[in-house]
């Protein structure tokens, strides 16, 4: 993920530290954001620790040390935090959502409201129209399942 030496001793970079060079680099004036989606591995979310605090530098293996710009943001989409040590969360901001408010209204509500901003060649009664449909064929025949 991050790199490591080859057997000829020469450092190979990993997929994030690649990603992470052009996110960072001084030519970049638009805002980037890295989105880390999937579970917390021990391993890889430590080394992320020297991110997280106030050096915001990623430190690699080959004692490559690479600095955040003000231009970069990270988020991450995590199911839990079993496996980040206590250093790890204390360095997060973290936002809970619950099952709840990911149900399919308020996925649609963003939806239709978007359209409506965005003034597309679309009736003003789409919306109601729309989540009458999505209720009717969806939702009462319980085709819509909760995970």
């Amino acid at each position: 993920m991050y790199g490591n030496m080859t057997p000829a001793q020469e450092w190979m970079p990993g997929v994030y530290s690649q990603i992470w060079k052009v996110c960072n680099a001084k030519s970049n004036k638009k805002i980037s954001w890295i989105c880390c989606d999937g579970p917390v591995d021990a391993i890889w979310i430590e080394n992320l620790n020297t991110v997280l605090d106030d050096n915001k530098i990623l430190t690699l293996a080959n004692a490559e040390r690479i600095p955040m710009s003000d231009k970069c943001k990270m988020t991450f989409e995590v199911e839990n935090l079993d496996n980040a040590s206590p250093a790890t969360v204390s360095r997060c901001g973290i936002i809970y959502v619950s099952p709840t408010d990911l149900d399919w209204q308020p996925l649609f509500q963003t939806f239709s409201r978007d359209r409506q901003q965005e003034k597309t060649y679309c009736s003003p009664d789409e919306a109601e129209w729309m989540e009458q449909f999505l209720v009717k064929y969806f939702e009462k025949p319980n085709l819509i399942i909760d995970l």
